[in-house]
């Protein structure tokens, strides 16, 4: 494993004056997280801010009211990840309730289109008869200023829904909501796409209602909340009070068996039990299969299986998002190879590196740039960029993944701004971004990369560092303490899932599956014996058993023929003789 200085989240030296009927330990973990309320513990719908803050959404509900009424064509204009993919559901199956009769969706190719609504999808509608009166944009459009262009030249009306961050200019649509674009009121800004489509819906539902035009039975919005809370966890977007409710909201109906038959298809093929999942399953088994199709073939196949009404279609569908996420591992495993050895031949150890990684190789896969950059990251503990080779044979596509401290957009706009024109297009977020450059600008660009780095960060800001909510007492380690955190969430980012560190002996290790690293633990200030299982840490590990180790953990329940037991999920170890803090 790769060396890390082990943090312990600071707590707060007050006494917390609320959630007394709560257990201590989650008391000290909420506190630990921000929560200074038992308000901000309440994921009732109740609790979530109003729709109507959002700039732009009273046009934007007349224009899909005007739909309504006159029966008009709308286009819902997706994206090519999970959240892309849920919002377009959502838009497609809300709308459909509301009342809209004509309702269809595209989604851009990663690889012929690009990100987001371009004159290319416009012109192509156009050639094949298939254009709207109405465009919709769920998660892409805030950047698509030749696009929306396009759109209305044509008599198309446009209305963009978005949470990317804007630019210096805004495209001319009819309507814009975006809790991130200029004066914007509403609270939370790190709603994904797909919350941002889901309040547009209650809007449009209230408006309708008051003209006395929905639908009867009146249409239940809430079937919506499992679609929202998989693309909100899946887009990593921090978990802010708003955004836990609606992750809360969504995983209570899986649980119960009330969500999209796609949903519960992507569960069943993971082999995920759905009346015990949690935000971490969303995240890590359907997030990824869902985000497959998108890299390596065609969103639409995600869609097609989120609107499957059918749990037989959904489970067919399911199943081949499986096929191409385990290609997408194959694929993935190659070229991680292939940059590790581009790293070794540069032939500088980490402390040589630059500070921004910028790094290409002719044979690399587009779709999944974004999860190499990822790993590459981890394992430098660098801002990361992995580039690909773009169809047109002159352009490189990258994909950038961040460390605390660097927000990447911004790093973006900084090279931007030193060196115009460098980059032909770049968007982004605070941890994720691309960009596309031009083939014979790499090195230039890799330069003006490292330079915006080094500008941003200390050198301190370059050690990998794992933090935690120290140690569980001895009473604390068992499985009820498991059980009591996997329903304590929604966790996620910003809102990390509670993870411990401590001191063990260890009894006996052995290396499972080729990659892993099962362990039988005692805690070193004495106890009862714990299984645990570090997972991908390679066949050479060192022997523990001399030297005892200090161990980053999560407890969580492991049931095998028949008996369940507390098992230590490993994050992170390292030999006791290392030191400390």
């Amino acid at each position: 494993m790769t060396p890390k200085k082990i943090l312990r989240r600071p707590q707060p030296a007050d006494t917390p004056n609320w959630g007394h009927s709560l257990p201590p330990i989650l008391r000290r973990l909420y506190a630990a997280r921000g929560v200074h309320s038992d308000d901000q513990l309440q994921y009732t719908l109740k609790h979530l801010a109003s729709p109507m803050q959002l700039r732009g959404i009273d046009r934007a509900v007349e224009l899909l009211a005007d739909a309504v009424v006159q029966k008009q064509r709308v286009m819902i204009l997706g994206d090519f990840d999970a959240d892309g993919a849920t919002s377009t559901a959502v838009a497609m199956l809300g709308l459909s309730m509301l009342g809209v009769p004509s309702v269809d969706f595209r989604v851009p190719s990663r690889f012929s289109d690009g990100y987001g609504l371009t004159p290319g999808i416009i012109h192509r509608l156009q050639e094949e008869g298939e254009l709207p009166d109405l465009l919709v944009t769920v998660d892409n459009g805030i950047s698509a200023i030749e696009g929306v262009r396009a759109a209305r030249n044509l008599g198309i009306k446009v209305v963009v829904t978005d949470h990317h961050l804007a630019g210096e200019e805004l495209p001319d649509a009819d309507a814009i909501v975006n809790p991130n674009q200029p004066g914007c009121p509403f609270l939370s800004k790190n709603a994904a796409g797909v919350g941002v489509m889901f309040y547009v819906l209650t809007a449009l539902r209230k408006h309708l209602r008051d003209r006395n035009l929905l639908p009867n039975p009146e249409p239940n919005l809430g079937t919506l909340l499992d679609l929202v809370a998989l693309g909100t966890v899946a887009d990593v977007v921090p978990l802010d009070h708003n955004n836990r409710i609606f992750v809360e909201q969504g995983i209570r109906r899986i649980r119960k068996g009330e969500a999209r038959p796609g949903i519960l298809a992507l569960l069943k093929v993971a082999g995920r039990d759905h009346t015990e999942i949690s935000s971490t399953d969303l995240g890590f088994v359907v997030g990824p299969r869902l985000n497959a199709a998108g890299r390596l073939d065609d969103m639409s196949i995600g869609i097609a299986c989120l609107l499957a009404d059918s749990p037989d279609e959904a489970l067919r569908l399911a199943q081949e998002l499986d096929t191409f996420n385990r290609e997408r591992r194959t694929i993935e495993k190659d070229m991680k190879q292939q940059a590790q050895e581009l790293l070794a031949s540069m032939s500088l150890d980490i402390a040589g590196l630059p500070w921004g990684l910028a790094l290409f190789d002719p044979d690399w896969h587009q779709g999944v740039i974004g999860i190499l950059a990822a790993r590459i990251r981890e394992q430098t503990h660098r801002p990361t960029i992995a580039f690909a080779p773009d169809d047109d044979g002159v352009s490189l596509k990258g994909s950038a993944r961040s460390i605390p401290g660097l927000h990447i957009r911004d790093a973006l706009a900084v090279v931007d701004a030193k060196s115009p024109g460098l980059m032909k297009k770049y968007g982004g977020h605070a941890m994720a971004a691309g960009m596309t450059i031009a083939r014979d600008d790499l090195e230039a660009f890799s330069k003006a990369f490292d330079e915006a780095v080094r500008d941003s960060l200390k050198p301190e800001d370059l050690e990998a560092a794992i933090v935690t909510d120290g140690p569980l007492a001895a009473n604390e380690l068992n499985l009820d303490t498991a059980y009591l955190l996997k329903r304590s969430g929604p966790w996620g980012q910003h809102f990390p899932e509670p993870l411990f560190d401590g001191e063990f002996n260890v009894v006996s290790q052995r290396i499972v599956g080729e990659n892993h690293l099962k362990l039988v633990l005692q805690p070193a200030e004495g106890g009862g014996i714990i299984d645990a299982i570090a997972f991908n840490t390679g066949p050479e590990v060192p022997d523990y058993t001399r030297s005892g180790a200090r161990v980053v953990y999560k407890p969580d329940a492991n049931t095998f023929r028949g008996r369940t037991n507390l098992q230590l999920m490993v994050d992170y170890l390292e030999p006791l003789n290392r030191g400390g803090v």
